[in-house]
């Protein structure tokens, strides 16, 4: 799928400037597996020293982190949203995003696309970022 949504994707330092910006990441779909990429991404993430905040519907924590059931529910700031679900789930995810009311960065990995979604969050004011890899991004700073 591509993105006709224009993201911050071609612009490498938009992408530097939002890793240099954020320090808590929630990531959305994060599985306890060390086998998948989730789990991959955010241990990359976690120690190059980002705080990661799991969201998984079982677990209580992955990755030494406590784990929570949605967005809404985590009773602290997130600066990202690194979303590891399939691209329908993107316009809720959007929509509790705006909600929670401090998310800096939508950000949805390599082969998940929602151009409204993508739209949406620009609207309120996130930067965003569909169909890259964090984990890749960010090594290549």
């Amino acid at each position: 799928m591509e993105c006709e949504f224009p993201s911050v994707n071609a612009n490498k330092q938009e992408i530097k400037e939002i890793f240099d910006s954020v320090k808590t990441i929630a990531v959305l779909g994060l599985s306890p597996d060390e086998s998948k990429d989730s789990h991959k991404v955010a241990k990359y993430l976690q120690e190059q020293g980002y705080k990661i905040v799991p969201v998984y519907p079982k677990e209580e924590t992955i990755l030494g982190e406590k784990v929570y059931r949605s967005l809404l529910e985590i009773p602290f700031d997130v600066d990202m949203v690194d979303i590891f679900r399939k691209p329908a789930a993107l316009d809720s995810i959007a929509d509790a995003c705006i909600k929670k009311g401090n998310v800096k960065v939508f950000w949805s990995q390599k082969g998940i696309v929602n151009n409204a979604a993508a739209q949406k969050a620009e609207n309120a004011g996130m930067k965003v970022v569909q169909n890259f890899c964090s984990m890749v991004e960010h090594r290549c700073l």
